[in-house]
């Protein structure tokens, strides 16, 4: 069984009943020039956060069955729920300020059809790199506009962000100890590309936002990579100590 997961859903249940959300008393001015930079942006992010969730639920609950992880489904759709509300969030703010929502976006469609190839451990690779790169966006986003409510609002959504890869992260950790030496190389040799791929896809798409941030296109994806290894290239040992915790 995975460990701490009774630990993730105090965590998830907890937030279920005291969400975060953009302060409703912040100023929500956003000049014009604001908005020309970040309207397409934005909507492309909204669009990425939008999902029914049925297909990690489902993947989740074929998981938990295999492996006798029992409050993983419960997490699962608290989890998903906190990324609609996400989405409702982005999507408000944007009808206020006459900003058009996405229908589809072409880099959506790619993270939506890979993570639909496999089961939950996929889901879980793709879900974490989308939610670490997110987690770079939502800091230069907050850095270019001026409008406090947006800013709240960046701040909000970048901690329950971190807070979804921390609990990512903690089970592809467990997953991957238990893997042999070779495979997990090989798992991560994958996911690395995969991560760059994706970083490389968000940048052409949102660059008028990162380079206004001060990024270019080899610092964002040093950025992002950063992230990545602080997250899941654990110190040596690691590994070791979460497969001799599982069986325990």
């Amino acid at each position: 069984m995975l460990t701490n997961l009774r630990i993730w859903l105090n965590h998830f249940e907890y937030h279920a009943q005291q969400p975060r959300g953009a302060a409703g008393g912040s100023p929500a001015t956003l000049a014009p020039e604001e908005r020309r930079l970040i309207a397409r942006s934005l909507a492309t992010f909204q669009l990425g956060e939008q999902s029914d969730g049925a297909g990690l639920l489902r993947a989740a609950c074929r998981f938990a069955a295999a492996h006798g992880d029992e409050l993983l489904p419960r997490i699962t759709e608290l989890f998903v729920r906190e990324e609609q509300r996400h989405a409702r969030l982005l999507r408000d703010f944007m009808d206020e300020h006459g900003i058009s929502a996405r229908g589809r976006h072409w880099s959506d469609a790619i993270f939506r059809r890979v993570r639909g190839l496999g089961g939950f451990e996929l889901y879980l690779h793709v879900l974490i790199t989308a939610e670490l790169i997110g987690s770079v966006y939502y800091r230069a986003l907050e850095s270019v506009t001026r409008c406090q409510r947006l800013r709240v609002l960046c701040r909000s959504l970048l901690a329950d962000e971190l807070a979804h890869i921390g609990y990512e992260s903690e089970l592809i950790l467990e997953l991957r100890a238990e893997r042999p030496a070779a495979l997990r190389a090989l798992l991560r040799l994958l996911h690395r590309a995969f991560f760059c791929g994706a970083a490389c896809c968000v940048w052409i798409s949102h660059r008028a936002v990162l380079r206004r941030a001060g990024h270019t296109g080899g610092g964002f994806l040093r950025r992002c990579l950063d992230q990545y290894a602080f997250h899941l290239d654990p110190p040596a040992g690691w590994a070791a100590a979460a497969a001799g915790a599982r069986r325990r």
